[in-house]
C-alpha cells in the first residue's frame, strides 16, 4: 500500500503544480503582450517624436526597463514549463539575474523621478537655476550601472558557481546589502511621494495639480501594490527559506503575475491621464502622451495650444 500512497501523493502534487503554473503563465503572456506593445509605443514616441525634458528621460528609461522585463517574462515561460535548462544551469542563473537587474532599475528610476519632482516643488529656485542640464541622463546611466553591479555581485557570491563552492559568508553579506539597498530605495520613494502629496494638498501655499503629478502618483501607487511584492519575495523571503515548497511556488507565481501587471500598467496610466476630459476622436498617441506628461495646470490657453499642435507633422 505504501507505493500506492506515494504515487497518489506525487500525482496530487504534480497536478497542483501544473494548475499553479499554467494559469499564472497564461496571465503573464496576456499582460506581457499588451505591455510590450504599450511600452514600445511609449519608447518610440519619447525617443523619436517628442522633445525630451528632465522627466521624459526618466520615463523613456522606465519604458525600456519595463519592455525588457516583460520580454524576459515571456521568454521564461517556455523555459520554465518545458524545462529547457536545469535549475542550476549557468544560463538560467544569468537570465534571472538580468531580470532582477531590470526590476531594481525600474524601482531606482521611480525613486529618482519622485525625488527630483519633490526637489522641483520644495526648492523651485535652486532646481530651475542651479540644476545641471544633463542630470537626468547621468542619473539614468548611473542607475543602470549600479543596478547591474548590485545584482551581479549578489549572484557571484551566492550561486554563480556550483552550490558546493558558494561563499556562505559573502552570500550572507551580499544578501543583507541588497535587502538594505532595496529598503533605502523604497524609503526614498515613499518619503518623497508623501512630501509631494503634502505639498499638493496641505498648507497655505498648495501647488496646483497637474497631469504630470497624477501620472507620477498613479505609477508609484501601482508599483507599491503590484511591483513591490516581487522585491520583498526575492530579497527577503527567498533568502530566509531555501526549500522550494508548493506554497512558495504559488507565492512566487503570484509575484510574477503582479510584476507583469505593474510593467503593463504604466503605458495604460499614461493613456488614461492624457486622454482624461478629452475626446479621443481627433487625438493621436503623441498628443495623449504629451498631455500625460504636461507639467502646467490646464487653462484655456493650454487647451488651445494643445489643439494647435495637432496640425504639426
Amino acid at each position: 500500500m505504501a507505493p500506492t500512497t506515494t504515487n497518489t501523493t506525487n500525482e496530487t502534487i504534480s497536478r497542483s503544480i501544473n494548475i499553479s503554473t499554467l494559469t499564472p503563465n497564461l496571465m503573464i503572456s496576456i499582460f506581457g503582450l499588451v505591455g510590450l506593445t504599450g511600452n514600445a509605443i511609449v519608447f518610440w514616441l519619447l525617443g523619436f517624436r517628442l522633445r525630451r525634458n528632465a522627466f521624459t528621460v526618466y520615463i523613456l528609461n522606465l519604458a525600456l526597463a519595463d519592455f525588457l522585463f516583460l520580454l524576459c517574462h515571456i521568454i521564461s515561460i517556455p523555459m520554465f514549463l518545458l524545462k529547457f535548462f536545469s535549475r542550476n544551469s549557468m544560463f538560467l542563473r544569468c537570465f534571472y539575474t538580468f531580470m532582477v537587474v531590470l526590476y531594481v532599475t525600474g524601482l531606482s528610476i521611480l525613486s529618482a523621478i519622485s525625488t527630483e519632482r519633490c526637489l522641483s516643488v520644495l526648492c523651485p529656485i535652486w532646481y530651475h537655476c542651479h540644476r545641471p542640464e544633463h542630470t537626468s541622463t547621468v542619473m539614468c546611466a548611473a542607475i543602470w550601472v549600479l543596478s547591474m553591479l548590485v545584482c551581479i555581485q549578489n549572484r557571484y557570491f551566492c550561486s554563480l558557481l556550483d552550490t558546493k563552492y558558494v561563499n556562505v559568508y559573502g552570500c550572507l553579506v551580499s544578501s543583507y546589502f541588497n535587502a538594505a539597498y532595496l529598503m533605502i530605495l523604497l524609503v526614498v520613494l515613499c518619503l518623497s511621494s508623501l512630501a509631494l502629496l503634502a505639498r499638493l494638498f496641505c498648507g497655505a501655499g498648495r501647488m496646483k495639480l497637474t497631469r504630470l503629478y497624477v501620472t507620477i502618483m498613479l505609477t508609484i501607487l501601482v508599483f507599491l501594490l503590484c511591483g513591490l511584492p516581487f522585491g520583498l519575495y526575492w530579497f527577503l523571503l527567498n533568502r530566509i527559506n531555501y526549500v522550494f515548497t508548493i506554497s512558495e511556488l504559488k507565492l512566487y507565481q503570484a509575484t510574477r503575475v503582479l510584476t507583469a501587471i505593474n510593467s503593463c500598467a504604466n503605458p495604460i496610466i499614461y493613456f488614461f491621464v492624457g486622454s482624461f476630459r478629452h475626446r479621443l476622436k481627433h487625438q493621436t498617441l503623441k498628443m495623449v502622451l504629451q498631455r500625460a506628461l504636461q507639467d502646467t495646470p490646464e487653462t484655456t490657453e493650454n487647451m488651445v495650444e494643445m489643439s494647435s499642435n495637432k496640425e504639426e507633422p
